[in-house]
């Protein structure tokens, strides 16, 4: 017997007490540093299922792309006592983008639910879009192929979502433009504000203000669907059938934590994320709670995995 798997048996904890909530306080990862987007909703979660998960202890680690705190997740003793944050970077993106990794997406890792899917959103500078005369996706795809490499398209660096959403754009639409990295999404942004630039695929959220400020005009959000909080802005996919892609992050345990601890934290959360509340809380960062089976958000980062092995070898994006 592998040294986790007996920790696992002989270790773990009942998640209920007498009282019907845990017994010691539960560590969440965030491999993120904090007041993001992805920290937000998980400190949320962790102050809604105090009455039945007792005190969960949120633990920022950033570093690597959130690769250093997915590792701790991934080597913690499966007994219940430490989960964490599954993200598309750190369990899509990065096992195909950095030449080294710390941990196997595929194997290290229990699912516990899905959290939240957010759209990114295909934005241009105003001014731009009006000098250009381009107010749709249909327009930009017809101004860059009558000019050929001409546009730039700006993002948070090479293999961020930004990048490989840009990268499938031009495959998709058969179109060139070239690709700027920036040093982060704010960054990014500035450029595209800036004019050093001509549109970027950016996350809803961070550019919403700028939206309805007029700032930037909102070409066409990246998700399946038009997005509940701004339903104005069609998707990408109604001018290019099938283009999809967006953010999502969910809740992770080690490989190992027994089933009865997975069902027990599935049912608690899963029951937050539906609440009211919580979605209004979420609503303002965009984010769409997304509370699945354990075995829905298994399928969903193994299909998710797959996908962007294509994405990122064709950008061909690495990190050392």
């Amino acid at each position: 017997m592998r040294r986790r798997d007996f920790l696992a048996s002989t270790l773990a904890l009942p998640l209920a007490g007498a009282a019907g909530a845990q017994t010691r306080a539960t560590r969440v990862i965030v491999p993120y540093a904090a007041g993001g987007p992805i920290d937000i909703t998980v400190r949320v979660l962790a102050e809604k299922v105090r009455d039945s998960l007792g005190i969960l202890v949120v633990e920022n680690k950033p570093g690597a792309g959130g690769n250093l705190g997915a590792d701790a997740v991934a080597k913690a003793v499966p007994d219940g006592a430490t989960i964490g944050i599954a993200a598309t970077a750190t369990h899509a993106v990065n096992p195909w983008l950095f030449r080294k990794m710390p941990y196997d997406a595929a194997r290290d890792f229990a699912p516990i639910t899905l959290m939240v899917r957010v759209p990114n959103v295909l934005v241009m500078n105003a001014e731009v879009a009006r000098r250009l005369g381009i107010r749709s996706v249909a327009d930009l795809i017809a101004h860059a192929k009558a000019r050929p490499g001409k546009l730039n398209f700006g993002s948070g660096g090479n293999g961020s979502a930004g990048h490989l959403a840009g990268e499938i754009f031009k495959r998709e639409a058969g179109i060139y433009a070239v690709h700027i990295p920036y040093n982060g999404g704010a960054p990014a942004q500035l450029g595209l504000l800036s004019e050093q630039v001509e549109f970027n695929f950016d996350n809803l959220a961070t550019a919403a203000a700028n939206i309805r400020a007029g700032r930037l005009v909102a070409l066409g959000v990246t998700g399946a669907a038009r997005s509940p909080a701004m339903p104005e802005i069609p998707t990408v996919a109604e001018t290019l059938k099938g283009f999809e892609i967006d953010t999502w992050w969910g809740l992770v345990a080690p490989a190992g934590t027994p089933p009865a601890t997975l069902a027990k934290l599935n049912e608690a959360f899963t029951t937050a994320l539906r609440a009211p509340d919580v979605k209004a809380r979420f609503a303002t960062l965009m984010a769409e709670p997304v509370p699945t089976d354990t075995a829905a958000f298994g399928e969903l980062m193994r299909r998710e995995l797959a996908r962007y092995e294509r994405i990122v070898k064709a950008s061909g994006a690495t990190i050392d």
